[in-house]
């Protein structure tokens, strides 16, 4: 009886090493997204998918978990096993912000979650309708200084990207600019069009359209480098307002606590999908620069958005109503 039971236990043993000796990853990933489907970060997210399943050899699902400005989403994130086989795909600047404009945030975006790789960047561009004269960025804040409180721009609404952008233009440029927020960027849109907003931060990806009919103008990139996909528009530096940039940039989360090794695996399996030219050319075809870089560099970066617009909001007193 004591040899069955021993050999029992010595089988049941075999099974649980074998399992546990196992290389990453053993079956598939669920990669949860913390908006619903269509937008640009889902859209990311199904690219992520796609790339990471071609290079482990297991499936990497898709699974959309709106709700409470993306804490539903990281909330699920943060509860799961730290064993690799739960991510997150999120526009990492909203959990950098999210501290300093709600009142009780379910996590911490510096120690709760793990970063993984920058997947894409939506630059940021400063434009004005076509219908206002100024034809560069020292002739709009020439404008703006000679009408004070007369000058307004849109937002995808308070704390949005849009609306801290702005909020850091117009302390660098010494402007006061008159914040309008409204439900979403495309409600915003049509107001610029039609001039009842003389500027606004927006995404290349939703300026896109209108630059191509001609109804706005764009007059400097809020980045360091030129854009791949707008290379004749100058950066902020090079339009005479250095240190105004905004990018929404995504990036993929893992638990806090998931295996370094796990870590630099996927890392390093996305970073080869995103040296691709054809998920290169997916990413600019979004209006996104494609992403990349270690997850230290992505962490750190996360921390620098953290210390950069939590400044900004602390100054401006911005709040959520």
């Amino acid at each position: 009886m004591r040899l069955a039971r021993l050999a029992s236990v010595l089988v049941l043993a075999t099974f649980v090493l074998a399992a546990v000796a196992q290389p990453y990853p053993a079956r598939g990933i669920r990669l949860i997204v913390d908006t619903s489907p269509g937008g640009l970060t889902d859209l990311l997210a199904r690219l992520t998918a796609e790339a990471l399943t071609a290079r482990i050899g297991q499936p990497v699902v898709v699974e959309n978990k709106p709700g409470a400005s993306g804490n539903v989403a990281a909330d699920l994130l943060i509860r799961s096993p730290a064993d690799g086989y739960t991510l997150m795909v999120a526009a990492a600047g909203n959990l950098a912000v999210k501290p300093f404009l709600e009142r009780s945030v379910p996590f911490d975006p510096l120690t709760d979650v793990a970063a993984v790789i920058n997947v894409a960047d939506a630059a940021h561009i400063f434009v004005v309708p076509t219908s206002m004269e100024a034809k560069d960025l020292a002739q709009f804040i020439a404008y703006a200084k000679a009408n004070p409180g007369k000058v307004y721009y849109g937002s995808a609404g308070i704390g949005s990207p849009p609306h801290l952008s702005l909020e850091l233009f117009g302390r660098l440029a010494g402007v006061k600019l008159m914040h309008v927020p409204y439900k979403g960027i495309g409600n915003a849109l049509p107001d610029m069009l039609a001039g009842r907003l003389q500027a606004m931060s927006i995404s290349l990806g939703s300026a896109l359209p209108y630059l191509r009919t001609g109804q706005i103008r764009a007059l400097a990139a809020a980045t360091k480098e030129r854009l791949a996909g707008l290379p004749d528009v100058p950066t902020s530096a090079q339009a005479g307002l250095p240190g105004w940039e905004m990018s929404a940039w995504f990036a993929v989360f893992a638990p806090k606590g998931t295996p370094s090794e796990v870590i630099r695996l996927l890392n390093q399996r996305l970073q080869a999908a995103l040296d691709e030219p054809k998920l290169r050319q997916r990413l600019l075809d979004l209006g996104t620069e494609p992403g990349g870089g270690s997850p230290e560099s992505t962490a750190e970066r996360l921390r620098a958005d953290h210390r950069l617009w939590g400044q900004v909001i602390r100054e401006a007193g911005i709040k959520l109503e």
